[in-house]
């Protein structure tokens, strides 16, 4: 079963992103805004894809306020964690966020909230996936 960690610190949104990705993507679905255990679950292959908030307002890691893309920074330069596909999940979406967002962290996607296309939001995930052969 493919497993989606959702890195979110709205429980509206958690429950919103779960409900989707349950019934129209088939995925099994973890949520979580403790940095140490994105980090635990993503070191231990336990998620296939990372769902992240850019915005997080509680998240500590090692005793520093972090933000989604400095998680996913730091995902990235891990090479144990390095191929696992984060999406960035966020209401900030400006012209020219989507780019700078990309860039700033090395995520593999972009989703901007709310989300209205339920469908389309499954599709862009289940096209990062890596695919068994």
């Amino acid at each position: 079963m493919t497993t989606v960690l959702i890195v979110e610190d709205d429980p509206v949104n958690m429950r919103v992103f779960s409900k989707i990705l349950t019934k129209r993507g088939g995925l099994e679905v973890k949520g979580t805004e403790d940095v140490e255990e994105v980090m635990r679950s993503a070191q231990a292959g336990e998620v296939d894809i990372i769902l992240m908030d850019v915005s997080l307002a509680h998240s500590v890691y090692q005793g520093k306020s972090v933000d989604g893309i400095k998680i996913a920074q730091m995902l990235k330069a891990d090479p144990s964690t390095s191929a696992l596909p984060i999406i960035l999940v966020t209401a900030h979406a400006m012209e020219g966020d989507r780019e700078n967002f990309l860039k700033q962290s090395g995520a593999d996607g972009y989703i901007s909230k709310p989300i209205v296309d339920h469908q389309e939001f499954v599709n862009q995930i289940l096209n990062l996936l890596p695919t068994s052969n």
